[in-house]
Order: C-alpha cells, then structure tokens, then sequence
C-alpha cells in the first residue's frame, strides 16, 4: 500500500442520546490498523450529556494527529438526516458507517480497503460479516441474515441484508442514487440499499468485522409496529424509477405485493378493517402490472 490516505475514508458516526455507549465506537474507530482520515461525529440533538462526554475524553483536543475529529450538532431530525449532514461534511473518497451503539474490529478498515484494491475496485460498496450481541449475551444469526455479496438486489428486497456499521461506500454513489431518505423514521436502511443494489454488486467480506449491539429499548425495530410499512413504501418509490431494469420492476412488483398481503394479514388481526380494505385496493392495483 503507497499511502495510508492514497484512498482516504471519512467515516460518519449518527448519534442521539448515546453518551454510555459512543466512546466504545469512537474508540473501534481510533483503534483501526488502517487510520481514517476523519471522524464525523453528528449529534442528533442529544440531552443526555454525549457532548460532555466526547470533551471528557479529549474528542475536541487540537492536534496534527490523524484521523481529523469533527462534532456536529442539529436539531433532533432522525438518523437518515444525521448521516446525510456527515456525509455532506465528508472530505473523504469513501464513506464508513457506525452506529453509536456498536464497535468494529481492529482491522475492519484495512481489510476492506485491501478487497477492494484486490479486485480493482470493482466494487463501490462492501460489506462485511458481523457479530450479534443483545444484553450483553453473544446470539447467532437466523439463516435469514446471512450476509452475501455480488448482485444482491433480489435478497434485499426480502429484508434489509447490509448493517450500515458494516458498510463502506465510495462518495459518487450518493450523487448517483440519492442520500438517505429523511422523510422515514424506520428502514431507512433498506430503501438505500434497495436503490444501490439495482444498479450496483456488492462486495463482501465474510469476516465477523463489525460488533452489533442490540435489545436496547431505543431501537427502532422497538419503536414501531410493522416494519414492512416502511419497506412497502420503499418498494412503492423503487417502482417509480425509470431506471429500473425490467427484470428487477418485476422483481419488486413480486416483492411489494407479498409485503402488502402481509401487512393486511396483520392490519385484520389488529381490527383495523379500513386499513385492510385500502391495502387490498393496493394489492389488486399492483397485481394487474405483473406480467
């Protein structure tokens, strides 16, 4: 490798009322054997001291050090947004997500960049394996959420099958398919990936790289009934693309619809009548465009 930063990486940290948590992310990122150029901390309008935190732990000290430390603060707006700012503030050629409530492996950098140079950067989004850990307690992934690389776009389209705390993207992909939907409070996730993946492989690294940290009641998956809404309105968007090869429209079509009849199941369980009927509105709509 000629330069550490011959191929730089901002990597961009979202974070809302994490403080007992984001010094161990920090620290994963501080720790990598390949150095970040930077580290983009945004504060999602945190009120439980994360700010005094970061400056306990000298986040704000001036130095010439590598990696470059910078702390932004908005107003409470969500994660999509959260990631959007660090990614507009970005100075970097590729961009690394972490969650503030997970970690990375010490070499989790380097070996990416090293697939990616290994295949001549074939790819332009890579990802990596990962271990679960809820409550403390280290749990295996269902078959479900084995983790894949190349065209991926059909598995996505079933659930999302990236962790943003695993995934490193080179900038032109936001300018070529958007940034994070701000206008979602959940999935957000899987509506990018959705987008990237039916037009772009995927690079993977089946290697357990990244530590995910769960069974906190501040998750989203927590927070609302019905994930499939979100990812319905993802694949409703997706539909809209003009861009859309015909094989992945029809891909989609299948997919969207099997969500709805999901989600009306669900709507009549719970009682909500009119919810069911507009679903099956829907549902009759798309089924007419499948060929």
């Amino acid at each position: 490798m000629t330069s550490e930063f011959e191929h730089r990486i901002s990597v961009v940290i979202p974070t809302y009322n994490r403080a007992q948590t984001i010094m161990r992310a920090i620290n994963s990122v501080l720790g990598q054997t390949l150095p970040a150029f930077e580290i983009i901390v945004v504060d999602d309008g945190s009120f439980d001291g994360t700010k005094g935190v970061l400056k306990a732990h000298s986040f704000f000290s001036k130095n010439a050090k590598v990696p470059q430390k910078k702390y932004f603060v908005q107003k409470n707006s969500g994660v999509s947004s959260a990631r959007n700012l660090g990614i507009r503030k970005a100075n970097g050629d590729f961009i690394a997500f972490l969650d503030s409530d997970d970690a990375w492996s010490k070499k989790k950098l380097e070996r990416q960049l090293a697939v990616l140079k290994q295949n001549l950067f074939k790819h332009r989004i890579i990802h990596t394996d990962e271990i679960w850990i809820r409550n403390g307690v280290r749990v295996n992934q269902h078959k479900k959420h084995e983790k894949s690389g190349g065209d991926i776009f059909k598995k996505c389209l079933t659930l999302c099958c990236i962790s943003p705390s695993s995934a490193m993207l080179h900038r032109s992909l936001f300018e070529e398919h958007g940034f994070f939907d701000e206008t979602m409070p959940a999935c957000e996730d899987y509506d990018m990936w959705i987008r990237i993946t039916a037009k772009e492989e995927v690079g993977f690294l089946d290697n357990p790289l990244v530590m995910k940290y769960g069974g906190h009641d501040d998750q989203l998956s927590k927070k609302y009934w019905g994930m499939d809404r979100f990812r319905i309105y993802s694949l409703e968007k997706l539909l809209q693309n003009k861009n859309l090869s015909r094989s992945n429209y029809q891909l989609t079509l299948t997919e969207l619809i099997r969500k709805l009849k999901i989600l009306m199941g669900g709507s009549i369980k719970r009682g909500n009548i009119e919810l069911a009927e507009e679903l099956n509105k829907k549902i009759i709509h798309f089924q007419g465009l499948l060929e």
